[in-house]
């Protein structure tokens, strides 16, 4: 999801020049090449090149974030491999423990979190709290130097694949609902927490719901203080509207996923190629760039790690844009779209936001969740309307009510 391509390589700044410094140093004596992948993303992060961004002793060097691209350039191009998919959510996790953890709680948990080590999830949505997240009923109650969780959780991408969950619960409910919540890091495979699998309409079970039963969580793994877990959920969202839309530098192609539209159409008979849908072609594609400009603008702009609200008008573009996008290249397609897919129930060993990783009629189907997961559609018009228009707000009537006062269905 990085712009390789745009990377800055020939400035001369002190930023620069010392994250090229500490390129070369990694590179001389380690040879990505050579050594096991996880070996080698241990010594990038000692290296501070796992997050540039991040704090000194936390994987990075505290320059500005866009250096990123840099060292995934050059990194990429001495023969490091690329991210495992698998490992989608340190860039959620990452920030948010590098943002609120203690000192304890990074030293555990964001070396083994970058090397892939340890796989994460995202333990969040419930039955009866999706887009309301403060209204979240999971139950957290302190024994001694422990939490007994009870709850469910649903929606949860690659649940079946991690080693750690990022938790959010609700441990004083006579609180207002967002006083009340504390964020942990859970152990998926403590007992009492079993992970059941939902199949989606392209045939995975990408998605999973999550049920906790007395599950036992050291206190040693909370994540910020207690009661603070709405402030450590809003970085951990934030964080993921930035990676689900493109924030982190935007498509590293020119037109961005209207490249596959392009395709289709050059590969379509002459004879079926009309007017309108080659106006209608570059208007898409014209979207698509608009986007990764704007993202990567955005980007290097970035004062800090953490995005802000503005995210979400590039998580809200490119949720619509990959909706409308896909739907176009089936239409391309005609009943060619409705062959060559196979819908089997399968457990996926990845992650494919983007939905392109398995071709057009797969992409078709999974980009249906871009709207929905990071926060849907209408909750990113809401932040857009609020926190980066000023316009006045919905009211709230259970906003100051604690939380167990607060009516349910």
């Amino acid at each position: 999801m990085t712009a390789l391509d745009d990377a800055p390589t020939t400035t001369s700044d002190p930023e620069t020049t010392r994250v090229n410094e500490a390129i070369d140093a990694l590179l001389a004596a380690h040879d990505p090449t050579t050594i096991d992948n996880i070996e080698f993303r241990g010594h990038r992060y000692d290296a501070g090149l796992a997050w540039v961004h991040f704090a000194e002793g936390d994987g990075g060097l505290g320059v500005r974030p866009e250096l990123n691209r840099l060292v995934d350039k050059r990194l990429r191009a001495a023969g490091a491999k690329p991210t495992d998919p698998s490992t989608f959510f340190m860039e959620l996790a990452g920030p948010t423990i590098a943002t609120h953890g203690s000192p304890e709680v990074k030293a555990r948990f964001l070396r083994p979190m970058f090397t892939g080590e340890e796989k994460w999830c995202q333990l969040f949505s419930e039955p009866g709290a999706g887009s309301d997240f403060a209204g979240l009923g999971t139950r957290a109650e302190r024994d001694g130097d422990e939490w007994i969780v009870n709850g469910q959780k649903v929606w949860n991408t690659l649940a079946h694949l991690a080693d750690f969950g990022m938790l959010v619960t609700r441990t004083d409910p006579e609180a207002p609902k967002h006083k009340g919540m504390t964020y942990f890091a859970l152990d998926m495979r403590a007992e009492g927490v079993e992970v059941r699998p939902l199949r989606q309409i392209t045939g995975e079970a990408e998605f999973n719901e999550v049920y906790m039963t007395d599950v036992r969580v050291p206190d040693a793994h909370r994540v910020g203080d207690v009661g603070e877990g709405w402030r450590a959920s809003l970085t951990t969202l934030m964080n993921e509207r930035n990676a689900i839309g493109g924030g982190g530098g935007g498509a590293p192609r020119r037109g961005a996923a209207a490249n596959d539209a392009v395709e289709v159409w050059q590969a379509m008979d002459a004879s079926k190629q009309t007017a309108a849908d080659k106006d209608t072609l570059m208007k898409w594609w014209v979207q698509a760039e608009v986007g990764r400009l704007t993202n990567m603008r955005a980007a290097q702009n970035a004062k800090s790690g953490n995005p802000g609200p503005e995210m979400s008008i590039a998580k809200l573009a490119y949720s619509e844009l990959n909706k409308g996008l896909y739907e176009f290249c089936m239409n391309l397609l005609g009943a060619d779209a409705l062959i060559d897919y196979d819908y089997t129930f399968r457990r996926p060993e990845d992650l494919d936001v983007s939905g392109t990783a398995h071709g057009l009629r797969y992409a078709f189907l999974r980009v249906r969740a871009n709207s929905i997961e990071g926060g849907t559609s209408e909750i990113m018009r809401n932040i857009v309307g609020e926190q980066v228009l000023g316009l006045p707000g919905e009211p709230r009537v259970d906003k100051s009510v604690p939380w167990n006062e607060v009516p349910r269905n």
